[in-house]
């Protein structure tokens, strides 16, 4: 089953965020927006101001944003924080280098109420959890710099809370096109751009170990590196 993204129109077009998802982002969202501004201030479960620092190809890597801080112990800094009977077992938690995304199973409910009830559970924890989680937020994304955004699971079903919806911009040639209007004329996808984040999904799920191999090698050559000479003459 696929992930459930929430999304309040009633709150469409307040604050300045951008391409915030969910009911309690005070951000853009839906498809007509351009992403003005940052990640949407006064976001009760993002915890506040997005990530500091502008983008670039210095820094560790040559790929993460210059002067954002390393987030390798993110995970366990946030397993080691949360309370130990909010999920059943270890949340999953991923970093990129504007969100951190925690994701964690919830027991499933009694009886055979299927995907209602597990959606219910999720819906209980949600707003159960809200104080701590936003403070849980503020006090990684002032370690960290990036947004903190919240999921939960019970079996297939899979909702997230507040979280990022960035845009990125790509040029593409005619026959690049085509595939996009292709994929949109057949009804698999909306739009063009819905259409080229389907794609990337798709290659997401088809080249797991080879991309999970290629963030290994590239964390093995930030270690490289910063346990070389240094060359700082100043």
């Amino acid at each position: 089953m696929h992930p459930t993204f929430e999304f309040d129109p009633e709150r469409r077009f307040r604050g300045r965020g951008r391409g915030h998802n969910g009911p309690d982002d005070g951000g853009h969202a839906g498809p007509g927006h351009r992403g003005h501004g940052g990640h949407g201030h006064g976001d009760p479960e993002h915890g506040g101001r997005g990530p500091r620092g502008g983008r670039g190809f210095g820094g560790r890597g040559g790929w993460q944003q210059a002067n954002l801080p390393p987030a390798d112990d993110a995970a366990a800094w946030l397993i080691a924080r949360l309370p130990d009977d909010w999920f059943v077992g270890e949340p999953t938690v991923t970093v990129d280098r504007e969100e951190i995304l925690v994701v964690g199973e919830l027991p499933a409910p009694e009886g055979d109420g299927g995907d209602a009830a597990a959606e219910g559970r999720i819906g209980r924890f949600r707003e159960d959890t809200r104080e701590a989680r936003v403070r849980i937020a503020g006090e990684a994304e002032a370690r960290y710099g990036r947004k903190v955004a919240w999921g939960a699971a019970i079996g297939d079903t899979r909702v997230l809370f507040t979280h990022l919806a960035v845009p990125v911009m790509t040029r593409l040639r005619h026959d690049e096109r085509r595939v996009l209007d292709t994929l949109v004329d057949a009804g698999v996808a909306r739009s063009r751009s819905d259409a080229l984040q389907w794609c990337v999904r798709l290659v997401g799920e088809h080249t797991d170990d080879w991309l999970q191999n290629l963030r290994e090698a590239m964390a093995e050559v930030d270690k490289l590196r910063g346990e070389g000479p240094n060359l700082d003459k100043s």
